[in-house]
């Protein structure tokens, strides 16, 4: 029996993905962070995900295509992993991983986890979005408690976890998902994210003047993302007579409801790289109503560029922010409570540059190198567990 590996350089990680690059969202850029690190690290590193022609972005590492369909139910961007084709298997058992790493409890995910458990090989699996609570959205929350116990199924095949956030950890373990849970968090660049990079210029160009107070919205545009308590929430302030601009950045399948939601925001689209820096620090304050998160990556860039965020109480969220003192955390839903944080950050500039300030400082803290060492560190754990059971 070969020796237990020592360091990340000894590590050979097969990853599961079930959307590595094809569309750019903030559990694949994660996942692309993280198996840049591991290579820079010494690691091998072999990636199996769906592949598309023209993917968002490139791939970091090696990628390995497996079979996919288009997802229907009106979500036909993503894809859906259908097996480990003879040609996987064949190129994985080459590769002769040490350890398995499962990011989506798709059928390729359940088929990878089946290899590994008959190698007797360590699968850790990584959590990224509230999966349980999609269904609420599309008019299927019959769905919700049938969802949560494939889940559970998937997670518990799994020797071990990580989440991004603790909030996100409390609630796998009290839903029984795994006990052997630790903590995968999210980091910010701050050569991106930074108060330096808000440009005056740049707003003006969209029509907003220096002295209007925006509220911005970022990520993609799809139901899931609380885009119906975003725009009840505008409503309110409207009715209330709170001065404000509304920013959206970001791209998906729902911008054109959006779009007919809000007719007077300005939507700026997708935005990358330092054009994404600057727009975030062009707002005022970051509105987050989304519970499906389970860290808020679009959370931790905003207090990066020192902004207030008024979110959801809800995983991810409740982990980054503090209520009242770098933003408010309102009870998911509650319009009426978020049109008031957000009336109190419209009518009192020294109450969001104090907010920003002390949210900017508490973003300091998110380290990607020291985040993602964390994980090999848990790779390394679950090999030598592994290898004692052996014994």
């Amino acid at each position: 029996m070969p020796d237990a590996p020592r360091t990340a350089a000894d590590l050979r990680i097969a990853l599961f993905s079930g959307n590595y690059n094809y569309v750019r969202d903030g559990a694949n850029q994660a996942l692309n962070r993280l198996v840049g690190y591991l290579l820079e690290q010494g690691a091998a590193v072999r990636v199996y995900a769906p592949v598309v022609a023209e993917p968002a972005f490139a791939a970091t590492g090696e990628l390995v295509g497996v079979p996919s369909l288009r997802m229907p139910g009106g979500r036909g961007e993503y894809r859906l992993g259908m097996a480990l084709s003879p040609h996987v298997r064949r190129d994985l058992a080459s590769f002769a991983p040490n350890v398995i790493h499962v990011s989506a409890p798709d059928v390729v995910g359940h088929r990878a986890v089946s290899w590994a458990r008959r190698r007797r090989v360590p699968v850790l699996g990584s959590v990224h979005t509230r999966f349980d609570t999609y269904p609420r959205y599309y008019n299927m929350a019959w769905l919700e408690p049938v969802l949560a116990a494939l889940l559970r199924r998937f997670y518990r095949r799994c020797d071990a976890l990580v989440a991004p956030s603790e909030s996100m950890a409390q609630i796998l373990r009290s839903e029984r998902m795994n006990y052997d849970i630790s903590i995968w968090s999210r980091g910010v660049d701050r050569t991106v994210f930074h108060p330096e990079r808000r440009s005056l210029e740049w707003r003006r160009a969209y029509g907003i003047t220096d002295d209007e107070m925006v509220i911005g919205f970022l990520g993609r545009l799809v139901m899931e993302k609380g885009l119906d308590v975003f725009s009840d929430t505008i409503d309110e302030l409207g009715r209330r007579g709170v001065a404000h601009r509304v920013l959206v950045i970001g791209e998906g399948p729902a911008r054109d409801w959006f779009e007919a939601r809000l007719p007077q925001a300005v939507f700026a689209g997708f935005q990358g790289g330092d054009d994404l820096g600057r727009a975030v620090a062009s707002m005022d304050v970051l509105f987050n109503p989304s519970i499906t998160e389970t860290f808020g990556n679009v959370t931790l860039e905003a207090m990066a560029c020192a902004l207030p965020v008024v979110a959801a109480e809800a995983t991810g969220s409740e982990s980054l922010v503090d209520d009242g003192a770098s933003g408010r955390l309102i009870r998911p839903g509650a319009v009426h409570a978020f049109a008031e944080a957000l009336r109190a950050y419209a009518e009192n500039p020294e109450l969001r540059a104090r907010h920003g300030a002390a949210g900017e400082a508490r973003s300091v803290e998110f380290s990607w190198d020291r985040i993602n060492g964390a994980v090999a560190a848990t790779y390394l754990r679950l090999i030598r567990q592994k290898a004692r059971q052996r014994r």
